[in-house]
């Protein structure tokens, strides 16, 4: 199929160029509690399960679960380089032993892998900050080392984080049309365009304070220096539309 042609129907502002600009807007700032999440809703949840998002509104303010004596807190998205906390709490009978913070997802493998660790203090309590050095969606968790060997007790409670990296997009309104991936576009059709990933590829987007995971249905963007194109009605979602042209957060989600 024919790739579609972008109409000039994405209103054109000056461009957020760098991350510090994007770090300095209101609605994305570092998290008051010195993590390196971005503020948005709050969002929270508990359970041995831990989970924490759902599949088309991942959370942006601060996750937690509980399980086993064990409880671990952070932020629900952060950015690529930005400091992100980890906080919470063990059995104070592990006052002073190492906690290790891991991550499991498509950078490490789908394997929980150790990212930093800390100390527990006298009441079990423990805090530490990862400087981000992946993006994607990952499963966090803390464990009491146990030395070589030792690995996690079974039911450790995890919580869903996803880290950004800054890009730049715009929005489209072609309703009738039919994409280059076979979707037939209408008002509240929610997807993005992209030059080469895979058709159905579920990518997440932040923008001051809202998330969201819609899948590829188009290709594009085709304005020099933009890297998606979203349809007018994720644009709409996100709160967009209005400035036409934005920097964001954007991460694609491969599937395990």
């Amino acid at each position: 199929m024919p790739v579609l042609t972008r109409r000039g129907n994405a209103h054109v502002v000056v461009l957020l160029s760098a991350l510090a600009s994007l770090l300095s807007l209101p609605a994305i700032g570092l998290a008051a509690s010195g993590g390196g999440g971005l503020q948005g809703s709050s969002s929270s949840s508990s359970g041995s399960s831990g989970s924490s998002s759902s599949p088309g509104n991942p959370p942006t303010g601060r996750v937690s679960a509980s399980a086993g004596g064990t409880t671990i807190t952070t932020m629900g998205a952060g950015f690529l380089n930005s400091q992100i906390r980890f906080s919470g709490r063990v059995d104070s009978s592990h006052a002073g032993s190492t906690i290790e913070i891991e991550l499991s997802g498509q950078k490490t493998g789908w394997t929980w892998t150790p990212t930093v660790q800390t100390r527990a203090r006298g009441d079990g309590s423990f805090s530490v900050q990862w400087q981000a050095n992946h993006i994607g969606q990952f499963s966090v968790r803390a464990v009491v080392s146990r030395g070589r060997g030792g690995g996690a007790a079974a039911g450790e409670p995890s919580v869903t984080m996803i880290v950004y990296r800054p890009a730049v997009a715009t929005w489209y309104n072609q309703a009738g049309s039919t994409t280059a991936c076979g979707v037939r576009l209408h008002a509240n059709t929610l997807g993005v365009a992209h030059k080469t990933l895979p058709c159905g590829t579920k990518v997440a987007f932040y923008y001051h304070g809202k998330s969201i995971i819609v899948p590829v249905i188009d290709r594009g963007p085709y304005g020099a220096g933009r890297d998606w194109d979203l349809t007018e009605a994720t644009a709409g979602y996100l709160g967009m539309k209005q400035a036409g042209v934005v920097t964001l957060g954007s991460v694609s989600l491969p599937t395990r």
